[in-house]
């Protein structure tokens, strides 16, 4: 396999980067360039060789283009590759404010400061990140976690991957007769079927469902048992989720976490979040939530994917609440619903005949790798919606963005809208909605409708990502937990006044029941930003804690029930 290539840029600095990225020639295929031009063509070289481009590295000041044009000039050879500003430091000040408004704007990931020395690790730090970033989303990742073996890229097939994804483990397809094919089919004794799914240290297994593969990595729910009652139970593992089993656990609560699916929620396929307080290059969704999942096992709290919560039922008269699952009962002195919500449906039938099968509800990010030299649609105009498109662009042919409204701004944030503007290989179609597809076995063409005209119009389409707004996944509450119109959890002084106890509403992020709270975007309200949750999140456990914690200061002891 040849190695991915880092391509660095400068005319007057390029023996001082050529020496800072020493360190990463033995496995990255590391060239130089005095030009936008020489750089242009170095790009060629490598993908005419078969290779990719995985970092473009270049000084502010180029002698034949401006940075910003060169970059736009590159990114058509390479469009996944990331791209950092190495500023020498005679004009690192200097060249600043002309270009980190371009950064805002997408046209590249990181300003910084060209290395001084040999161990800026500062500055290799940064770069890792970036590499690492690439290698999370080419096509064929260089390190592989999970095998699987399948003669077509199927719904299941797909969907495992996008499930692997979000868990941050790497895999790649191999087909049956490939050499990583027979490897795995080596491994078992019959002919199982396909796919086949092999992870490290584990057997072979063929997976008829995502479930199949969730309970071989991490062991069928009712293989998990927790005997004692907990301090706290939070159900739904996104960034309120995770932001409370941090902060729950460390600050001596148990804490336990049930999530029904990949740990991140609806945040965690986000590809790339910029406006995260703290990361300043951004961090996608999947390597956001495995951090904070780290941290929050760091501090004791224990983690159980694929566990459905199918009820909950509240503690009477001081016993503790009850948590059912299909794999056994949790219980627990107080709980926090952060479930979030789902993408609503489109509601045409040709259209939900095809999900999986090109049609994709949500930023599918494993399936953005199939739209290399296709057309793909987003419907949306939120931040996932914006977020999904900039992550197709970097395979696709073109990327179009349909929405109701008349402009994006109202539902999205400023800095995506910019760098949606100037994308190149992105296009924005507004006071648009899709009212039919259709294909072969899957999508491949599409009929928009002007909404202002009702004029239709029949285009070619490969791939249709829905992310269109948000459905609350709280069937499983009981209905002493009251909710709006919408299905919405209703908290604190939201929550309507025949409610209340003793004239008084429940406090902050409390629900209609005592010891349940809610948090993040299933609570009625709430922003539907992941800063947001995330401090909500947080901002629960003080409440815990004063619920767990009488006024004369005694902790409560809570039997378990039987």
């Amino acid at each position: 396999m040849t190695d991915p290539a880092i391509v660095l840029v400068s005319a007057d600095h390029i023996d001082t980067l050529h020496d800072s990225f020493h360190r990463y020639a033995r496995e990255y295929d590391v060239r130089t360039a005095r030009s936008c031009d020489e750089a242009l063509r170095a790009a060629e070289q490598v993908r005419a060789g078969g290779g990719t481009v995985a970092l473009f590295v270049s000084d502010s000041r180029l002698p034949d283009d401006h940075l910003l044009a060169a970059f736009t000039k590159w990114r058509t050879v390479a469009p996944n590759a990331r791209r950092l500003v190495a500023a020498h430091w005679e004009h690192f000040i200097e060249d600043a404010p002309a270009l980190r408004p371009g950064m805002a704007k997408g046209k590249y990931d990181a300003y910084l400061l060209m290395p001084r020395g040999i161990r800026d690790e500062e500055f290799h730090n940064a770069v890792t990140d970036l590499l690492s970033d690439w290698g999370s989303t080419v096509a064929d990742p260089e390190v592989v976690s999970v095998a699987i073996v399948s003669p077509v890229h199927d719904a299941l097939t797909l969907g495992i991957r996008d499930y692997l994804d979000r868990m941050g483990m790497p895999s790649r397809v191999y087909d049956p007769e490939s050499e990583g094919g027979r490897l795995v089919r080596d491994l078992v004794d019959d002919e199982l079927g396909y796919p086949l799914v092999h992870a490290l240290n584990r057997r072979p297994i063929r997976a008829r469902s995502v479930r199949d593969v969730a309970v071989t990595l991490y062991g069928a729910p009712g293989d998990v048992e927790v005997a004692e009652v907990v301090d706290l139970v939070v159900v739904g593992g996104g960034p309120a989720g995770l932001a409370a089993a941090v902060y729950g656990a460390s600050e001596g609560l148990s804490v336990v976490v049930l999530e029904a699916e990949a740990i991140g929620g609806q945040a965690g396929t986000s590809s790339m979040i910029r406006n995260y307080l703290g990361f300043p290059r951004g961090i996608s969704g999947m390597r956001l939530a495995q951090r904070a999942r780290n941290q929050a096992l760091r501090f004791g709290t224990r983690f159980f994917t694929g566990w459905d919560v199918t009820a909950l039922e509240p503690g009477v008269d001081g016993a503790p609440h009850v948590l059912r699952t299909e794999g056994g009962d949790v219980e627990a002195r107080a709980v926090m619903v952060s479930t979030g919500v789902a993408y609503r449906k489109l509601g045409v039938p040709a259209i939900e005949g095809l999900v999986g099968l090109g049609v994709h509800y949500g930023a599918a990010m494993t399936a953005a790798r199939e739209m290399e030299d296709y057309d793909a649609y987003v419907v949306g105009g939120g931040n996932s919606a914006g977020q999904a498109a900039v992550h197709l662009a970097r395979f696709a042919r073109s990327v179009t963005i349909l929405v109701r409204r008349p402009t994006l701004a109202e539902t999205m944030s400023d800095y995506l809208v910019g760098e949606i503007e100037y994308h190149p290989g992105i296009s924005v179609q507004t006071c648009t909605q899709v009212v039919d597809g259709g294909g072969e076995g899957r999508l491949q063409w599409l009929v928009l409708e002007d909404v202002s005209t009702g004029e239709r119009t029949r285009v070619e389409a490969h791939g249709l990502f829905l992310l269109l707004g948000a459905e609350p996944r709280c069937d499983w509450l009981p209905a002493t937990v009251a909710r709006d119109e919408r299905g919405f959890v209703l908290t604190g002084r939201d929550v309507p006044k025949q409610c209340w106890v003793d004239g008084l509403p429940p406090g902050n992020l409390a629900t209609t029941v005592p010891g349940v709270f809610a948090a993040g975007d299933i609570r009625s309200g709430s922003m539907k930003r992941v800063a947001a949750a995330s401090g909500e999140g947080a901002s629960v456990v003080p409440f815990v804690h004063a619920y767990l914690t009488p006024v004369d200061g005694t902790p409560e002891v809570v039997q378990p029930n039987g």
